[in-house]
């Protein structure tokens, strides 16, 4: 099998998920990654080690940086500007998350890489664009993907406040963005032999995510109303609560064929027949009031029971799985869904594979996430800096 990135180099000069979530992927698929980091470490890496020691080896730390090549650069020293210019001059893709001003006292922003790589292609993730007022404002996936975008202000029931997202929700779902946008830069580079550039951020890509309710918005500039499971869009697209303290999630729509399956499955031939339930209108009008009757039948019996009543029944429907159930997911382990990386030591752990498969591609976790430093000397050693240079410089400081 080829792996499709093979050939390819790529120098990241970022931190925290949604970038380095990004070329992880890009190693997944065959690409040599170089990941700079500061002599302290990724700030992603001191967090944990801030909480559980420096030699806990976090599998989300190895998801993010899997299958790289790490070296640690001083960028407050020229040296060490110069050591990134370096490989920046071999590299095909270069991949940053650092702010605009930042970028500007390290030279690394794409013109300056352009001078030394016209064919490179150079992509930036921030958290609200490059360019206006909030260019260089920091954000989290919680600020400028939830919070900035709108998704905090429709997620949750009615009745709560805002909901607070899981961590690196929304930064991986931008990593993806950001995949999308380099690839399609490369094939435009292969086409016209001519760097490229790329900028996503953390906003527009949650912006994307939630376009149902922001193209409304945009038609009507109207705040959507949040949801309630007391009063459902209609009673067959709602969740219910089981016997055995579980939920499930029934998405059905459309009022047929699904509302007499329903009314078939819990023995109420009279919802069938009634004139107020039988177009998706009067479903949503009408059937609220319905949902407490309904929360009593699902609340006397358990999941087990529900999952082959609403199987048999050819409803839509999933339960909501807790994460202990969806690791073991038979489905998902025929899937390849998960992967083992090995490092030095903690050993094998499992980790989430590439959520996409190519036929016949190479695609897999290459390997664990780099040490502190790990190929600091045997990378500048390879770009052709000598030995006795690469040494003094860790001497100094400069590299580590």
């Amino acid at each position: 099998m080829t792996a499709p990135l093979e050939g390819i180099r790529v120098l990241e000069v970022a931190s925290w998920l949604a970038a380095p979530s990004c070329a992880a992927l890009m190693a997944d698929m065959g690409a040599q990654v170089i990941k700079v980091e500061p002599p302290q470490g990724d700030t992603y890496r001191r967090m944990y080690a801030a909480m559980l020691g420096d030699e806990f080896v976090h599998p989300c730390y190895q998801f993010d940086n899997r299958g790289k090549r790490g070296v640690c650069i001083n960028l407050e020293d020229p040296d060490g500007v110069e050591m990134v210019h370096i490989l920046a001059k071999t590299a095909d893709v270069f991949i940053t998350n650092l702010t605009q001003s930042r970028l500007q006292r390290y030279k690394l922003t794409d013109s300056d890489i352009h001078e030394l790589k016209p064919d490179a292609i150079y992509g930036v993730l921030s958290g609200y664009g490059t360019k206006g007022p909030d260019s260089d404002r920091q954000a989290f996936d919680q600020t400028a993907f939830w919070a900035r975008s709108g998704a905090m202000s429709v997620f949750g029931d009615r009745q709560d406040g805002p909901l607070i997202s899981r961590g690196g929700y929304g930064d991986r779902t931008t990593a993806l963005n950001f995949l999308a946008a380099i690839l399609a830069a490369m094939r435009v580079q292969e086409k016209t032999g001519e760097g490229q550039y790329v900028e996503v951020t953390l906003q527009q890509t949650g912006i994307w995510a939630l376009a149902s309710d922001v193209t409304t918005a945009l038609y009507e500039r109207v705040q959507p109303q949040k949801t309630s499971h007391l009063e459902p869009p209609n009673p067959i697209w709602n969740f219910y609560k089981t016997a055995d303290s579980r939920w499930l999630a029934m998405v059905m729509p459309m009022a047929t064929p699904y509302w007499p399956k329903f009314c078939d499955m819990v023995e109420r031939q009279d919802w069938a027949t009634d004139e107020r339930y039988q177009t998706l209108l009067g479903l949503a009008e009408h059937g609220p009031a319905l949902v407490p009757e309904i929360e009593q039948m699902f609340a006397a019996q358990d999941l087990a029971f529900w999952r082959a009543k609403l199987d048999d029944s050819g409803l839509i429907w999933e339960p909501v799985a807790e994460l202990p159930e969806v690791v073991e997911d038979p489905a998902l382990r025929e899937r390849g869904a998960f992967s083992v990386v090995v490092h030095a030591r903690s050993g094998a752990m499992e980790i989430v594979s590439a959520p996409f498969h190519i036929r016949g591609a190479d695609i897999q976790v290459r390997g664990p996430a780099p040490d502190l430093g790990e190929h600091t000397r045997g990378v500048f050693i390879e770009a052709g800096i000598e030995a006795e240079r690469v040494d003094a410089l860790i001497s100094k400081g400069t590299l580590r």
